[in-house]
């Protein structure tokens, strides 16, 4: 019964399909203007059908591309981390020409610094199983870091130079002065001599050095250059220093332990 209500209604639709043919033949034949529209319209709706098409393979060829743009990115990755350890390890074995005799030695890496207090610290990524000791100092090519005050398996906890409890040991030039070198509590490169004698003759300009009268750094370390001086009480000069240290930008470091230290504190009160 359904196949008979359907048949009629399939022959009126190829008739209909049929004759629109046919009349678009007659058109196309008959006058060149409906020809044109007639091309026209053909051709649209080719670039239509074409563009669909296209935007159908390239949807299913996204996550292909999506993939290999992924694995390039993961290359250029690790190829990034290998220079940047090269890096590492070139600037870390830089660090051997402040070796001392007398003093161990241990390569880090600061993995944390405060700023902007009065009692800074830092934390680097070496422990006692590296070799790293309390009560060593922490240096640079530029100058004195801090102090190591506590150690973990992996991990060292600092005071900074930038801490107002802390306190060096410095001279001034080759032959001048020894005083107590701080930090100025103000600038990030800002440092105080105190307590050198009068009668010691020193210029702006001249450089100051880690004086050797300490159990934690080697003599000769650069730490700064002297520049304006007061008298205090009429008995010492104190004089402002600018540190070679930019304790803005410190990432390695050199930890140096006195190998004589126990032996020596032995013989203080």
């Amino acid at each position: 019964m359904k196949r008979q209500r359907l048949l009629p209604r399939f022959l009126n639709l190829a008739v209909f399909i049929v004759l629109e043919i046919a009349a678009l033949q007659m058109v196309t034949h008959n006058a060149d203007l409906q020809r044109v529209w007639v091309a026209r319209g053909a051709h649209v709706f080719m670039g239509k059908v074409w563009g669909a098409s296209q935007n159908i393979r390239s949807y299913f060829s996204l996550s292909a591309t999506n993939q290999e743009l992924s694995e390039e990115n993961f290359r250029l990755m690790q190829e990034l981390e290998k220079t940047r350890e090269r890096l590492r390890e070139a600037r870390v074995e830089g660090l051997d020409t402040l070796r001392r005799p007398g003093f161990s030695m241990v390569a880090a890496e600061v993995v944390k610094v405060s700023r902007n207090k009065q009692h800074n610290y830092l934390i680097l990524n070496r422990g006692f199983e590296d070799g790293i000791q309390e009560k060593s100092g922490i240096i640079t090519p530029n100058g004195v870091v801090g102090i190591i005050d506590a150690v973990s398996a992996h991990h060292a906890f600092a005071f900074s130079f930038q801490n107002s409890d802390i306190s060096i040991s410095a001279r001034l030039g080759d032959e001048g002065g020894s005083g107590l070198l701080v930090w100025d509590g103000i600038r990030s490169n800002g440092a105080v001599l105190k307590e050198i004698p009068l009668q010691y003759r020193f210029q702006k300009g001249d450089t100051v050095y880690t004086s050797g009268h300490s159990l934690l750094f080697p003599p000769d370390i650069p730490l700064g250059i002297a520049g304006e001086a007061k008298v205090v009480n009429g008995a010492t000069n104190e004089i402002a220093v600018r540190l070679f240290q930019d304790f803005s930008a410190i990432r390695y470091v050199s930890v140096v332990h006195n190998d004589a230290f126990d032996e020596i504190e032995q013989f203080e009160p």
